[in-house]
């Protein structure tokens, strides 16, 4: 199965069904090692130290991306809501691209939404929703592979 992800304007909405339960897809979202291993899609390589969260309204998560050509990046993101293990809400600060990600439990495992609003003019593409879908995929694939051993808690610099 494949990420389904539309267009409308400015947003884009992904939808993927995920053969695990909504407590390991948070676990996945909200975890430094988990992030850094499917956060890059097929498009980029996110260094595992590079990671940190700070799970909390106005907290931080922050991350590195590599991409093929060696090109670097760093994201950062700011949650705006933490309601676990239901609903994400984070910022971009840049742009103001706002990220909701809805959980919700199915008979078999979660049905996943990702829903960015106020997309820049750049990211309108469907190279974007490439993206996303990939990032999408490479969780599906994270949690197939692994038992979300990773017991490490989010990370708080303060």
């Amino acid at each position: 199965m494949r990420t389904c992800v539309e267009r409308h304007g400015d947003e884009l909405i992904a939808r993927r069904h995920l053969p695990a339960v909504p407590d390991r897809v948070w676990a996945a979202f909200t975890s430094p090692a988990s992030i850094a291993a499917f956060w890059g899609g097929s498009h980029a390589d996110v260094p595992p130290d590079s990671v940190t969260v700070d799970l909390r309204p106005g907290g931080e998560f922050v991350l590195d991306t590599r991409a093929p050509d060696g090109r670097t990046g760093r994201l950062r993101f700011v949650y705006v809501s933490v309601d676990p293990p239901r609903e994400l809400v984070f910022d971009e600060p840049v742009t103001g691209l706002r990220t909701t990600v809805t959980l919700r439990p199915a008979r078999d495992g979660t049905d996943l939404t990702v829903h960015q609003r106020k997309l820049p003019p750049e990211l309108r593409t469907d190279q974007a929703a490439d993206g996303l879908a990939s990032i999408l995929d490479a969780l599906a694939a994270h949690l197939r592979h692994h038992d979300d051993g990773d017991d490490s808690a989010p990370s708080n610099p303060a």
